[in-house]
Formats: C-alpha cells, sequence, structure tokens
C-alpha cells in the first residue's frame, strides 16, 4: 500500500481497536461507539485525531464535506450546527435562501478510512435555518421519517436491509463528449479484450489469465487479480465499524466486484452504504486504479445491480417466515411484495435513477425485469432466497435497484411501497419457478425501459410515499424536474456514436 496517500492499515488498527493487526481476529471486533457530543470530543482526544470532517448527502445521493481542525470541535456545534451554501449543492436551494445548517450525529463518529492525517469522519443531517425544521429535500431525513411510519404503524418495529452494491475496478478510465465528437475507453488488465496485447506492462509478455466475457463469477486468481485488494477493502470497512459477510468476483469481464455487508436498520445500512463506496472508490485510487459504481458501463456483459434484500421484525420476530407458506413466506410478506410489484414503475425512478440504469434493465438476459416474485428465479424483480430455512433468514430481495440510486430515498421508498402492500392487502399474484422468457411462459408485465417512463410513473403514482409526510410533494417534484432537465435530455438531445454506425451512410 502506498502509505503517503492512506493512513497505514497498522495506524488505523490502532486508533480503530487500540490492537495491532496481528491482534484483530477473523470477525469484526467492536469498534468503540459514541453516543452523545461528549463522547465523540473524548473520542477524538483519546486517539489524537487533528481533524473532523462532517459529511452530508445530496438529493441524487452523492456525499459532501467540509472539515476543521479538531480543537474547534465544541459540545454546542451539536446544538447549534454548522452553516453551508444550500445553493451550490445540486437540487437543494436557489441563491436567494442559500444558508443551511448542518446537525452532526454523534452515533455515526469513526476515524475516516481514507486520510493520511488522523481525522474523524461525522455523518450529518440538515435544517432551514429559518424555521428550524429539518430540511425537507435531506434524504438521510426522509430515511428516518420512514423508520418513524413503520413503528408508527403498529405493523412492525423496524426493518432490516442487506444491499448487495456491484462494481466494476478497471485500471484507467478515458472518457469525453463535445461538440465534434465523443467516446470512452476503459482500460483493464481482466478485461477479456485484451487477450490479444503483446505487451504486459507488469510482466512483459502477455501472461493470458483473464475471465472471458461473462465468465468471472468465483474465479481463483491468477484469474481474479483483485483478491487481495477486496481484502484490503474490507479490512478497512471492518476498521470503520462495517460489518462485512463475503466478497468475491462477479460475472462480467472487466473486474466486477460484490462485497456483501451483514444486514442492518435501514438509516443505519443507508450511512453504511455511503461509506462502504467512500472505502472502495478510494482504496482504488490509492492502488491507481479507479472504481464506479455505473449500472452498465460496457456492452455486451454483465452490469451491476444492487440488490436488496428486507425484512420487517416485531418484538424480535421475523414478520415475513411462516414455516407452512410458499418458500417459508408468511401473507405479511406476500403484501409487502405485492406492494412493491404494483409500483415498481414508480420506485424505479429512485432505485434505478440513471438513464445507463435501462441498459442494464433489458429483457431476455439475466436481468430482473419480470414484475412477478419467485424462490431462485433470478429473472423476476423479487426473489426469494432458499439458501436457509431459518425463520431468522427468510427476506426477499428486490432485485430491480442499482447502486446509481441515493440509499436514502431508495429504501425508504421500497418500505413505503411494501408498506402499502400490507396495508392494503395486495395480492402479488402467483409465483413464477420457470424461466419467464420462454416462448410459452405466462404473460408478465416488465418493468418500463427508460428514465423518462419511470419518472412519468413516479409524477403519477406517488401518493404511497406520501403517507406519513415521509415523502413530500415538493421533493417529489424537485426530484423529477432535476432527472429531466440534467440527466434524461442530457442524453436525448445528443447523437451517439453508435447512430454514426446505423445512420451516416444513409
Amino acid at each position: 500500500m502506498s502509505h503517503n496517500k492512506l493512513m497505514s492499515m497498522e495506524e488505523m488498527a490502532k486508533i480503530a481497536y487500540g490492537k495491532s493487526l496481528d491482534e484483530i481476529s477473523a470477525v469484526t471486533p467492536d469498534i468503540e461507539r459514541c453516543s452523545t457530543p461528549k463522547d465523540v470530543l473524548e473520542y477524538a482526544e483519546k486517539h489524537k485525531l487533528s481533524i473532523v470532517d462532517v459529511k452530508f448527502t445530496d438529493l441524487m445521493g452523492r456525499w459532501h464535506h467540509f472539515s476543521m481542525p479538531t480543537h474547534f470541535l465544541e459540545e454546542s456545534m451539536f446544538e447549534e450546527g454548522l452553516g453551508f451554501d444550500g445553493s451550490s449543492i445540486r437540487a437543494f436551494q436557489d441563491i436567494h435562501e442559500s444558508d443551511m445548517i448542518l446537525f452532526m450525529d454523534p452515533t455515526t463518529a469513526i476515524v475516516d478510512p481514507a486520510m493520511t492525517i488522523p481525522t474523524l469522519s461525522i455523518v450529518c443531517n440538515i435544517n432551514d435555518p429559518i424555521t428550524g425544521e429539518p430540511y425537507n429535500k435531506d434524504s438521510r431525513y426522509v430515511a428516518q421519517k420512514a423508520e418513524k411510519y413503520l413503528s408508527d404503524s403498529g405493523i412492525a418495529d423496524f426493518s432490516n436491509w442487506g444491499p448487495e452494491a456491484e462494481f466494476f475496478v478497471f485500471d484507467g478510465i478515458r472518457f469525453g463528449y463535445e461538440t465534434g465528437g465523443a467516446f470512452f475507453q476503459i482500460e483493464s488488465d481482466m478485461a477479456s479484450w485484451e487477450s490479444g496485447r503483446a505487451h504486459d506492462p507488469r510482466f512483459g509478455a502477455n501472461l493470458g489469465y483473464r475471465p472471458e466475457q461473462k465468465r468471472g463469477y468465483f474465479r481463483v486468481p491468477p484469474v481474479d487479480t483483485l483478491q487481495d485488494w477486496r481484502s484490503e477493502s474490507i479490512m478497512r470497512m471492518m476498521m470503520a465499524g462495517i460489518d462485512v459477510e463475503v466478497h468475491h468476483g462477479e460475472v462480467a469481464s472487466a473486474g466486477q466486484m460484490e462485497i456483501d455487508l451483514k444486514y442492518g436498520p435501514l438509516v443505519s445500512m443507508c450511512d453504511t452504504l455511503q461509506t462502504y463506496k467512500y472505502i472502495l472508490k478510494n482504496t482504488a485510487v490509492d492502488h491507481g486504479k479507479t472504481l464506479t459504481f455505473m449500472p452498465k458501463p460496457m456492452f455486451g456483459d454483465n452490469g451491476s445491480g444492487m440488490h436488496c434484500h428486507q425484512s420487517l421484525w416485531k418484538d424480535g420476530k421475523n414478520l415475513f417466515y411462516d414455516a407452512d407458506g410458499y418458500a417459508y413466506l408468511s401473507d405479511t410478506a406476500k403484501y409487502y411484495i405485492g406492494g412493491i410489484i404494483k409500483h415498481t414503475p414508480a420506485l424505479l425512478a429512485l432505485c434505478a435513477p440513471s438513464t445507463n440504469s435501462y441498459k442494464r434493465l433489458v429483457p431476455g438476459y439475466e436481468a430482473p425485469v419480470m414484475m412477478a416474485f419467485s424462490r431462485r428465479n433470478r429473472s423476476a424483480c423479487v426473489r426469494i432466497p432458499v439458501y436457509s430455512n431459518s425463520p431468522n433468514s427468510i427476506r426477499i430481495e428486490y432485485r430491480c435497484p442499482d447502486p446509481s440510486a441515493n440509499p436514502y430515498l431508495a429504501f425508504a421508498a421500497m418500505l413505503m411501497a411494501g408498506l402499502d402492500g400490507i396495508e392494503n392487502k395486495i395480492d402479488p399474484g402467483a409465483p413464477m419457478d420457470r424461466d419467464l422468457f420462454e416462448d410459452e411462459a405466462p404473460e408478465v408485465e416488465q418493468v418500463p425501459g427508460s428514465l423518462n417512463e419511470v419518472l412519468n410513473a413516479l409524477e403519477t403514482d406517488n401518493d404511497f410515499l406520501l403517507k406519513g409526510g415521509v415523502f413530500t410533494a415538493d421533493l417529489i417534484e424537485t426530484y423529477i424536474d432535476w432527472k429531466r432537465k440534467n440527466e434524461v435530455d442530457a442524453l436525448r438531445l445528443r447523437p451517439h456514436p453508435i447512430e454514426y454506425v446505423m445512420y451516416y451512410d444513409i
């Protein structure tokens, strides 16, 4: 590892655990957690942290931050807040109402896993300084309201979430779009198309160990050249308090990967997913690589999804379990699925929210485009994993989302759709345990095929999101308007290189 970029693994271990790497067990140890502002100050002083870095999420899911010396941090700041310019953040405030306030959440304080200088990282909520109320476009606040709506409903005490955010690790990337030309170029030593290379920069000769197209899943080294890189990444995650279950290579060539996290409550898992992305990108850069959560970065191979495992719990029991049900599913789980399937066209505006998402969600492949549910069937948008029949393991897996989503909005929306299904006893229909792309397969509705279509669906189907004030009409309107102007139109108005192939000589 390049020690001049990131804090060394040994240094991080000492700060996070007070132990050396050799003393860290295979099971994630409990790192020191803060509950109050006083805890945060004591933690920073105890571990000699020099910088405090405050982070918040914009409406589209991107982290932003600023920093201060630790000696400026006071308990009063947790009550008074920290000001910032909301007009400089996309889809937030206009210039005449730019002032906003961040409130640090002491429970999120960790040692920043990507900094050389020992740094305290802390996640914030956003408030309006005039009204003193939480900001209605703060996506983390939306997720918090969704959790409260669930508990207030009496249906369940809390929900558990386990996202599987896939990604690609490339050796380099070049792209550009100008009036006179457009291009992208992926550089990857793990790409199938590099088999004809005459010279390898690492070894001189081309050694030829690369996964074939669509043959990257679970390959061992030397084909899987990123084993140690993933192991280093999960060590950093563990040092940030993230509980990692497994890591492996995914199906696509060119370095598609997956690292699975242990399930957790909704807001906590959204915070974790933001940290997960942050750690992975910075660890990639430290190794001279680049990492993308773009759903479909290349043609002809698998894209990256974010399959979302979810379940509801009450009085310590999994409400989705029934020993006598199909795939051990309870009626509550089936109604929850019914709500997810019914609202999928609108949900996708938040769960698969990029124009690129619909180059992954294409019928006829493994992509989950069928609006049905099934155990094991990966073409259905809701799958019931059958690895275990333990009551605690029964859950649903919604397969349409991808990692371009803002997790706070996506998870909150999925929960609200599922709860709408339970409240209205929405029937998901019969399970589909067959290949839904066969000629004689039953007719099953498919997901919409573009970002514009799902934005239209969200515009007409959003009452389920507005319940309990979880989402607001203003947030939804702002989100749709921004996506149409800045993403749908951006693609719609520009010629695509493939159009030159198809139409130049007409």
